[in-house]
């Protein structure tokens, strides 16, 4: 089989190990991204692999061999599903390959926001440490987690996660409803939650009920103090809500992994560098050096799977 990887750049600087994939295929080809590209790429080709490149259905259409698309993440939303459905290609994503980077992200952001570790950082290297220790001591407020509550939008493996933590820190886990789903004795709404959960963490999919799932009055429900964080889909949240939200002193901070749109046009309201209280990143909670290779080992998986007629992964 011929297999061309089209955005490989995306998943290895060159640290992973690609062996097993390669004798899975036969032919495989690893490519830097370039969308300019792609129909010349994958014209020839039996199996395309994928991380976050867009594969549209006018691409599918001048590729008359390809068989199977394998992404190289959970999210299928870059590949017109519906055309490779029409033309018989299956296609077969990666889950739960990052559980453990992803949550080491979420707690990072909120560890670094809790304890302030920017600002005191900045307070004991700028000279104000030394000219008056009195002065920063208390200059930001540090709140021990303990006894805190802690908020999860989204139960699967990586809102389970996350929550496993916030227990080992002494906090009580409550966890939403799912929108549009049947709604659980043991959870909460989403409105209670935001109004009880001293941190917030968003881990649901983006669908018809969660896009702006999270905009200017869910942001008022939650405490001045309470703390947003979302490594999950930026869809979820109104990015000029929240840094209104966050240039009033109206939530104690966010920690933001993601956006809607990646890389970021100019203009998101989050891409200000004078956001009070949040932590933005590139979208690199996944990326581990463990989570990728991962990740390339279950690609590998689902492609064996495929050629002795399986379905493993099949999101078509």
């Amino acid at each position: 089989m011929k297999a061309v990887f089209l955005d490989y750049d995306t998943v290895s600087n060159g640290d992973l190990d690609v062996s097993a994939l390669r004798a899975a295929v036969g032919d495989l080809t690893l490519c830097e991204s370039d969308t300019a590209k792609t129909a010349e790429r994958i014209r020839d080709a039996d199996i395309v692999l994928l991380n976050g490149l867009k594969l549209s259905g006018e691409s599918l259409r001048c590729a008359p061999k390809v068989r199977l698309i394998a992404l190289a993440a959970t999210g299928t939303d870059n590949v017109d599903l519906a055309a490779a459905k029409e033309r018989g290609i299956a296609v077969c994503n990666v889950r739960g390959y990052c559980t453990a980077s992803v949550v080491q992200q979420v707690w990072g952001l909120i560890l670094s926001l809790n304890q302030h570790v920017a600002d005191y950082a900045r307070l004991a290297t700028d000279g104000t440490w030394s000219r008056n220790e009195a002065l920063i001591e208390l200059r930001y407020p540090i709140r021990e987690l303990h006894g805190r509550i802690f908020g999860v939008v989204g139960w699967g493996e990586l809102g389970r996660g996350v929550a496993r933590v916030a227990e080992t820190f002494g906090m009580r886990v409550v966890i939403a409803n799912r929108r549009g789903g049947t709604a659980l004795p043991d959870r909460l709404d989403l409105n209670e939650l935001l109004a009880v959960a001293d941190i917030v963490s968003l881990h649901c999919p983006l669908n018809e009920w969660t896009r702006n799932l999270i905009g200017p009055r869910e942001l008022a429900l939650m405490k001045p103090d309470a703390l947003l964080i979302n490594a999950a889909r930026g869809a979820l949240v109104d990015g000029a809500a929240l840094a209104a939200a966050l240039r009033a002193g109206r939530l104690g901070g966010a920690g933001v992994d993601v956006l809607p749109q990646e890389p970021p046009p100019v203009g998101e309201p989050l891409l200000d560098p004078n956001i009070p209280n949040l932590i933005l990143t590139p979208h690199v909670a996944w990326a581990a050096q463990e989570a990728r290779q991962r990740c390339i080992n279950e690609m590998t998986a689902n492609i064996k799977d495929f050629a002795a007629g399986g379905r493993r992964s099949r999101v078509v």
